[in-house]
């Protein structure tokens, strides 16, 4: 049976299984199929190789350019940093729970450095070995940027929320791209490819599941707030034979913060499953690109191989004619940043490393009363949010605690609109880059997340939580999911993503959108790569 319900652009919403829009976090923030592996090289990317294009990343962005570029008959080779995420452990899983970190959860860590660092008055951080894990949590001054590690980039890490932002707000998000192509063409095309569909609402409303949303949902119309069913990329078949027992558990068992072992679909299991079937296609994990310089043929890329404790055991530099930066927001706009100043990239503009946001990332916590039970299993699969942008500046998703025990509480991952943006600069006399992030910044998004959370606790009688961030601290302000621009659209680049000064040269990932996408920002990342090889494609090749 199909369903159609509205969604957060306000706009018919698609079916149930499949999520096409011809019309128009809680991690922001997983999966491998077992399916569907990761295309990858047999053996890893020789030193000397010469190829016609490398993409650096495997995430979004590099995942579309990829593919497009195999299918215009192109040979691609990738790279990727992280680990190809297809081999299980010794449990017999490829990824660990969330409630049970161990080496694989974090990116060369000894310590757990969770979103959530306590609960209950407790602190959950433990010891892990330093390991290649999924989860990096990189710290700035200000801020720490969670990002995915691994053949499949974000993807790996987020919490699947397939959502565009509203119409009538794209011109905050893209505003030198047309709106009409986007939702007309790329975004149906994105959503399609990701396979993004919505969950049963008759399932929704009757499994134990879901209670956590169901009393989110109560408590924001209650409240008078216009709450959205959003799609997500999990498979809602398989989820329902987790809940009636049939298949083993994945979202139902609190996959999610680092990685999910059956039902989610992740671009192992679309794009680049589409990648590896062209034939044209390899990928390195574990390689770590440190310099891009001009060199006969197009462009010298000089490379790092590491092993899963983080060294480095080979250098190696390639050529390429053509070069895609698809590190995600954080990692390319640090590599062109410091390729700008030391030389290697001389001819970029000023513009490289500026317009960096978070797109208003805040959370919080609420605390319910012992009539509002929110249920000791929860999907680790948010599905649904709270739309407050136009009175308030937020959107804010009903979050899960899958924590295996009843915690009478409501959690939320908020998106708001923050006029602050942070630069990236080069660091000479510390060899690194830095960014300008201010925690202070966070107070705008804070305002805009209590425009939703004062008034429900008002009406409620309920309380903020205050143990989930530290001692007596009710705000997560300290973290980003959603890290966006450093490269943007129109500025460091044309408007297709070409750099300026190097002809050659393209980044087609989330560096490109300033700062803030108004929703969860994975389907706009897809879509405007969509956009953007497309014309590269035709023109430049």
């Amino acid at each position: 049976m199909e369903h159609t319900t509205t969604c957060g652009n306000g706009l018919p919403g698609p079916s149930r299984r499949t999520f096409i829009t011809g019309t128009g976090s809680i991690i922001g923030a997983v999966a491998l199929g077992a399916a569907a592996p990761a295309a990858r090289a047999a053996t890893p990317i020789a030193d000397a190789a010469v190829v016609p294009a490398l993409v650096i990343g495997t995430g979004y962005g590099g995942s579309v350019a990829a593919l497009r570029l195999a299918q215009a008959g192109v040979d691609v080779h990738m790279v990727e940093m992280g680990m190809a995420w297809d081999t299980p452990g010794a449990d017999g899983k490829v990824f660990a729970n969330t409630t049970n970190p161990d080496q694989r959860s974090f990116w060369l860590r000894t310590r757990t450095k969770q979103p959530l660092s306590n609960f209950l008055g407790f602190p959950i951080d433990r010891a892990v070995p330093r390991y290649t894990g999924v989860l990096d949590a990189e710290d700035f001054a200000g801020i720490t940027v969670y990002q995915g590690r691994g053949v499949g980039g974000g993807s790996l890490v987020n919490g699947g929320m397939a959502v565009m932002p509203r119409r009538e707000l794209f011109g905050e998000v893209l505003p030198t791209v047309n709106p009409d192509e986007m939702y007309g063409n790329y975004y149906p095309r994105a959503n399609s490819e990701l396979g993004a569909g919505l969950v049963d609402p008759d399932w929704f409303d009757t499994t134990e599941a879901y209670q956590y949303a169901r009393v989110g949902r109560k408590h924001a119309q209650r409240s008078g707030f216009p709450h959205v069913f959003v799609p997500t990329v999990y498979d809602w078949d398989y989820m329902e034979q987790e809940a009636a027992g049939t298949v083993p558990k994945s979202a139902l068992a609190g996959e999610i913060l680092y990685g999910n072992n059956h039902g989610k679909k992740s671009l192992q299991k679309t794009y680049l499953a589409k990648v590896r079937a062209t034939g044209r296609v390899t990928i390195s994990p574990l390689h770590r690109v440190v310099s891009v310089a001009p060199a006969s043929g197009g462009y010298a890329v000089t490379m790092e191989q590491l092993n899963t404790t983080g060294d480095v055991v080979a250098t190696k530099q390639v050529t390429a004619a053509k070069v895609f930066f698809a590190a995600g927001s954080v990692g390319t706009s640090k590599l062109l940043v410091r390729l700008k100043a030391t030389g290697a990239l001389p001819n970029l503009n000023g513009e490289v490393g500026k317009g960096w946001g978070d797109n208003g990332n805040v959370m919080c916590g609420r605390a319910n009363h012992l009539w509002d039970p929110t249920g000791r299993l929860q999907s680790s699969i948010p599905t649904l949010g709270i739309d407050n942008w136009a009175a308030g500046g937020a959107f804010a998703e009903v979050a899960p605690l899958p924590t295996g025990i009843e915690t009478y509480a409501s959690f939320y991952l908020s998106i708001t609109k923050t006029p602050n943006r942070a630069q990236f600069t080069w660091n000479a006399a510390a060899g690194k880059v830095e960014l300008s992030w201010q925690t202070a910044w966070k107070q705008v998004s804070i305002n805009a997340a209590k425009s939703i959370f004062d008034r429900i606790n008002a009406k409620e009688g309920t309380i903020y939580r205050t143990d989930l961030f530290g001692a007596y601290k009710i705000w997560g302000d300290h973290l980003t999911y959603h890290p966006l621009g450093g490269a943007v659209l129109g500025k460091a680049t044309d408007n297709h993503g070409r750099l300026h000064g190097h002809p050659g040269l393209y980044v087609i990932d989330g560096s490109l959108i300033p700062g803030t996408t108004v929703v969860n920002p994975f389907v706009t990342i897809t879509a405007l790569a969509e956009r953007n090889i497309e014309r590269i494609i035709a023109t430049d090749l």
